[in-house]
């Protein structure tokens, strides 16, 4: 019976996950050292993390049946929320995004991320009404339920969050069986538009790139040529779109190829960041001892730039075990969902993977200054109740998937 409990549940993951907590408290800790104000957020991101991980626990042992047949009815109670949330919520920072309940802060948007992902996988592996991700309406049905809760998040507005969305739908179509070509028509135009923005040479080799891509599909001209014009569209439509964001929104883009541009402004907490972290060096300063965050240079540190007080405290050693900690988590998530037999089990995996993968990416790369500053925290280490609770409700899924990764219901 031990042995099969050891072949059951995923210490590794658990594990990774707690050491990245831990270390979160620990910088939570220090960036709110000696100020009443903030001091109680450790105590109350301790209490979720504990509250959390019994959560999480209590998915893992949960028959996968019934998290399947609750997808839905939880995607439809954080839709009404999203509803609620803009006629009576709490309006911080131009953002009208939170419920304030008996000291909490509660963000429904962070549980919409958790929703979706179960509401995709229970959509696309129902066997009852044989859904096929090839099909045109089943298609579009699953492209309605990951974008409704989208057009919510967007009246807050909230445009970080509402990015995760867009990001975490293809690789699920995609695991649920979307072709590579219908891949292909939603990455190439968004590719494209990228590199426009990076310069005329960029755009240039990503037509190139286009256009062999499409001579390898060996589709037929008409359809081959509609989609390489809509490339070029996309591409030259770039600084229209630039245009029509938010002043503030094109000062945080400005200020990933430039902070220095406005240094007391949007360029501020990166180029703080970057001097934390380049200060930390090898070993860093010691745990309370950092300038930056002692000092607090960087606003509201322990949210979205925990990430620089581990450089600055820790150094790059301790960087890069955060770093390690979760390449493990993400790949022993990917690992999960490719053995796992259940398919609904196999596609929350790949989505709650891809959530993980992009928070790291895009935090890590506005903490370095070579991301746009947009609002996206870290899993597990960043403060937020909301946040870390729907990060445990990833974790047990991912555990209770390894749990019954040979059974195929």
């Amino acid at each position: 019976m031990e042995k099969t409990f050891f072949h059951r549940f995923n210490f590794i993951v658990l594990f990774a996950a707690l050491g990245l907590l831990t270390v979160g408290l620990l910088a939570i800790y220090s960036a709110t050292f000696g100020n009443e104000l903030t001091s109680a957020n450790f105590d109350k991101q301790l209490i979720a993390g504990l509250g959390g991980l019994f959560v999480a626990l209590v998915i893992t042992f949960l028959p996968p049946k019934y998290i399947s047949s609750s997808a839905f009815l939880f995607y439809g109670l954080i839709i009404l929320l999203l509803v609620v949330v803009l006629v009576v919520g709490h309006r911080t920072k131009g953002q009208t995004s939170w419920f304030h309940i008996a000291g909490f802060g509660f963000q429904p948007s962070e549980f919409a991320k958790v929703a979706v992902v179960l509401a995709l996988a229970s959509f696309l592996s129902n066997r009852q009404k044989d859904t096929d991700v090839t099909n045109p309406k089943d298609f579009f049905w699953a492209v309605g339920i990951g974008m409704f809760p989208v057009a919510l998040i967007m009246l807050q507005p909230d445009l970080g969050t509402s990015l995760v969305f867009l990001v975490v739908l293809l690789p699920i179509l995609y695991w649920a069986g979307m072709p590579n070509f219908i891949l292909f028509i939603f990455v190439a135009p968004a590719a494209a538009a990228i590199c426009a923005f990076l310069g005329t040479w960029f755009f240039i080799a990503a037509m190139g790139l286009t256009l062999i891509a499409l001579l390898s599909f060996k589709k037929n001209l008409l359809i081959s040529t509609l989609i390489f014009t809509s490339v070029i569209i996309s591409g030259l439509s770039v600084n229209l779109v630039y245009n029509k964001l938010q002043p503030y929104q094109q000062k945080r883009i400005a200020a990933m190829f430039n902070p220095e541009a406005d240094a007391l402004g949007s360029g501020y907490n990166v180029i703080q960041s970057k001097i934390a972290i380049g200060s930390g060096g090898l070993w860093g300063k010691g745990f309370l001892q950092g300038t930056q965050t002692q000092l607090k240079y960087i606003p509201e540190q322990w949210t979205d730039f925990i990430f620089c007080m581990v450089g600055e405290e820790f150094g790059f050693a301790g960087s890069m075990v955060v770093v390690f900690l979760f390449v493990i988590l993400i790949w022993q998530t990917i690992t999960i969902a490719y053995n796992c037999k259940n398919r609904f089990l196999s596609i929350c995996c790949i989505g709650f993977g891809t959530i993980l993968s992009f928070h790291m990416l895009i935090n890590m790369g506005m903490t370095m200054g070579i991301m746009p500053v947009i609002g996206i925290p870290l899993p597990f280490m960043s403060y937020g109740v909301t946040f870390l609770v729907s990060d445990m409700i990833m974790l047990g899924v991912i555990m209770n998937a390894y749990r019954n990764r040979k059974e195929y219901v």
